[in-house]
């Protein structure tokens, strides 16, 4: 039996990384050994107290009940106190800070609890896909704002129509950016709050790899910026700074008003965070500082690696990255990003993400994950020589 499914699914393009796994499961059945610089999915194990807390917390059966929608009051006084240590920035624990199941599910529920039918987001493009299929599956219509490299990967705000920005309702942020791994200074986030607060906007400003940087950089926090909390609402991850990207547990935080209609959403799907896994959350968060610092340390080595490798490959226009765990790098040979993805999985055995994935601006430009060890990196590097 045949059911038709809902109109709104053929507007969202297939998922890229279900695609792209797709693709690596069958090239394994066929013997490849492959380099996998595709997703960004930490291969460094989460760290053993984190673990050993999961575990103690998951044989007390207090825990094994329906969680607490708004997280547990621990957790949250906990989120509060690492976002005062990490950016000089008082939260209010019970209203400005929710719990979430990982950082992109609160991102792909926010459209629902502002948009009505026909309203616009403003998104950018390339882009996290979840800012662009949210706003679709929840009536609204994506507004597309190019990243271009002689921008800096920055939205130029001023060529936004003035009707596109009396429909629109949110606009999203992302810096240390995936996939481009570009980063916005304060300056810049100033200017946004201020070009929000004018039209109106909330501000999903999306800090999941605020602690992934590198060369003496730190990337700001956007409620850094004064008056920045009358629209901004942020969303933040355990995911990459420490190891946990299958355990499922972020947060938002900001604006009150906002969090309290995101919460609202989250009441009427979810039943919160398992909560042995809230207890592992407040003790990673309780991490030393030395740990971000050997976990960067470990990725610069990795970014200069393959950086270094590329350009003396003649790669053009190779730059490597102050944050994130990424390089986003223009194609050098006149073909499609998904066609050059193709041809290094089936000649190389590496596996990259093509540009397209992320948007339409994304073409030409391809993404490497420095998610392998130093000694992957360079066996992929031999294996881009002979190409």
């Amino acid at each position: 039996m045949e059911f038709q499914r809902a109109k709104v699914l053929n507007k969202l393009p297939p998922y890229l990384f279900v695609e792209i796994d797709k693709a690596k499961r069958k090239a394994r059945q066929e013997g490849k050994d492959l380099i996998d610089l595709g997703i960004g999915d930490p291969q460094t194990p989460t760290p053993q107290h984190i673990i050993e807390a999961l575990y103690e917390a998951a044989k007390d059966p207090a825990n094994h009940k329906y969680a607490l929608d708004a997280g547990m009051p621990q957790l949250r006084q906990e989120i509060a106190e690492w976002f005062k240590k990490w950016f000089n920035i008082r939260l209010d624990p019970d209203n400005e800070i929710l719990p979430t199941i990982g950082s992109k599910e609160a991102i792909a529920h926010l459209p629902f609890a502002y948009l009505n039918k026909g309203d616009i987001n403003l998104v950018p493009d390339p882009c996290y896909p979840p800012y662009r299929n949210a706003t679709i599956l929840a009536g609204g219509r994506p507004y597309l704002m190019p990243l271009l490299a002689e921008n800096n990967f920055l939205p130029d705000l001023k060529k936004i129509p003035a009707p596109v920005l009396k429909k629109s309702k949110i606009i999203y942020f992302n810096y240390p950016n995936n996939p481009t791994a570009a980063v916005a200074s304060k300056a810049f986030y100033k200017d946004a709050v201020k070009f929000a607060r004018k039209h109106k906007l909330i501000v999903a400003s999306d800090l999941a790899y605020s602690q992934m940087c590198y060369d003496g950089y730190k990337a700001p926090s956007m409620l850094e910026i004064p008056g920045a909390k009358e629209v901004v609402i942020e969303f933040h991850s355990l995911s990459k700074t420490y190891n946990m990207t299958g355990w499922r547990i972020g947060w938002a935080c900001g604006n009150k008003d906002i969090i309290s209609a995101l919460a609202k959403i989250k009441s009427n799907i979810d039943s919160g965070i398992f909560g042995a896994i809230q207890i592992a959350g407040i003790s990673a968060l309780k991490t030393r500082n030395s740990f971000n610092d050997e976990m960067n340390n470990m990725y610069q080595e990795r970014r200069d690696v393959l950086i270094q490798g590329l350009k003396k490959l003649g790669w053009p226009d190779v730059r490597a990255p102050k944050a994130t765990f990424y390089v986003w790098t223009k194609i050098p040979f006149g073909k499609s990003s998904v066609e050059v993805a193709n041809i290094l999985l089936q000649k190389a055995g590496i596996v990259v993400t093509p540009g397209i994935g992320f948007g339409c601006y994304g073409e030409g430009f391809i993404r490497f994950a420095l998610t392998q060890k130093k000694e992957r990196i360079e066996e992929a590097l031999k294996r881009l020589s002979f190409l």
